[in-house]
């Protein structure tokens, strides 16, 4: 039997523990998952798996000597490894696929407003006359919302923020997915004007959205960077099939 193919998955993901999933199972394929370790305790995909950076595309460049295709299946606002993925694949001369989940899109009742950058929500906020802000954009960006004397946030974050926070709020440490009901208690209970959010497509925390269609909430919705990779799969299934 021939060599399997080596596959490496920078991941974190859902998608990337489910496609780690269906390649550990197939006898072609050698897979090493690879994780940024940004999160303390995070969920780890079947298979090897490495955590830590890799020291730019020169690092990843070098890792890819033993690699035969590469899976930029990150979260959709990685952008700084999902530009040294493509960086380092096109130096290299590596296959590269993107697994990439599909984004939320508005429906009827929502009230979004959608902003190019996490430093534009906070402007957005900024424009209006204070109240309190339910924040879900990740414990990196916090601190562009440190300054908004005027609002009062709820912050939830998997990990603690590291830099400067709002004068009034409280953080939520908690890891979905959320249930409907509950996101409609949280955002009800704790009298949310807005919810402020990036745009990360998936089910698992999706059911804030429709919690804040349903109470009539106000969302500044985050949009996503453009990815580099040209060629990009919706599912780890669909990756699956295409790697096979």
């Amino acid at each position: 039997m021939a060599d399997p193919t080596r596959v490496l998955i920078l991941g974190g993901t859902a998608e990337a523990r489910e496609l780690a999933g269906l390649l550990e199972r197939d006898e072609r394929f050698a897979v090493v998952s690879s994780l940024a370790g940004r999160v303390a305790n995070p969920r780890l995909p079947v298979g090897e798996t490495r955590i830590g950076g890799f020291g730019g595309v020169d690092g990843l460049s070098a890792y890819l000597a033993g690699v035969d295709v590469l899976v930029d299946a990150t979260h959709p606002f990685a952008a700084r490894i999902s530009a040294h993925a493509a960086a380092a694949a096109e130096r290299t001369g590596t296959p590269l696929l993107a697994v990439v989940r599909p984004p939320w899109a508005s429906q009827a009742g929502d009230r979004w407003t959608r902003v190019p950058t996490v430093a534009a929500a906070a402007a957005a906020l900024a424009n209006r006359p204070g109240g309190t802000a339910f924040l879900t954009t990740g414990r990196q960006d916090a601190h562009e919302f440190a300054a908004l004397d005027a609002w009062r946030f709820l912050i939830r974050v998997v990990d603690a923020p590291s830099g400067p926070l709002p004068r009034r709020h409280e953080l939520l440490r908690s890891r979905g997915p959320y249930a409907f009901e509950d996101e409609r208690a949280l955002l009800r209970d704790n009298g949310i004007d807005v919810l402020v959010t990036k745009n990360s497509g998936g089910e698992l925390v999706s059911a804030k959205l429709a919690a804040a269609r349903d109470l009539g909430i106000d969302v500044v919705m985050v949009d996503r960077p453009v990815l580099a990779c040209a060629r990009t799969l919706d599912s780890a299934a669909a990756a699956y099939h295409a790697l096979r």
